[in-house]
């Protein structure tokens, strides 16, 4: 029952994980993206990639959209573009991912990432998982050993398997 597992019973170890220093490039961070989950036989999701600093502290996470954004900042929440039924729209679309985005592919990873402001312990139960992954919308949630050594990742398709599985049994 999902009561009574873990969430270090469901985790993805952290080297199994794609990860990264956040002084690599974005086009660095794309090439890992794309060998080790997009073009390669287990896929990750969601999508990401761990950000690390020089003491292997977890800085945040980026994934494809926090990149996209950065590549082509119009993208962005904030700023306006055309609305679906526009006219404008076909013309805007194609002028995304230009040029100026090739060299936006050359800034350090930093610059995409999203700080991790929550954390499981390998103990808790999956149902706090489950808990903190709803109410802070997020996709994958780091797991810490003693307050502070990242030892892997809990992502909601194993979350959601696992408590799916105990209430479809009861």
């Amino acid at each position: 029952m999902a009561k009574d597992r873990a969430v270090k019973d469901i985790m993805i170890d952290v080297f199994e994980f794609p990860h990264i220093p956040y002084w690599f490039s974005i086009r660095q961070a794309i090439g890992i993206l794309n060998k080790s989950v997009l073009n390669s036989e287990k896929c990750h999701h969601p999508i990401a990639i761990l950000v690390f600093d020089e003491k292997y502290n977890l800085l945040g996470v980026a994934g494809l959209e926090d990149i996209l954004k950065v590549i082509e900042p119009r993208l962005s929440k904030g700023t306006q573009g055309p609305t679906a039924d526009d006219p404008k729209l076909s013309s805007y679309v194609s002028s995304l991912f230009s040029k100026e985005s090739k060299h936006a592919t050359d800034r350090p990873l930093g610059d995409a990432i999203v700080p991790v402001k929550v954390f499981l312990k390998p103990d808790d139960p999956v149902t706090r998982a489950a808990y903190m992954m709803v109410q802070n919308n997020l996709r994958l949630l780091p797991v810490l050993e003693d307050k502070k050594k990242l030892i892997g990742v809990v992502r909601m398709i194993e979350v959601f398997q696992e408590i799916s599985g105990s209430v479809l049994a009861e």
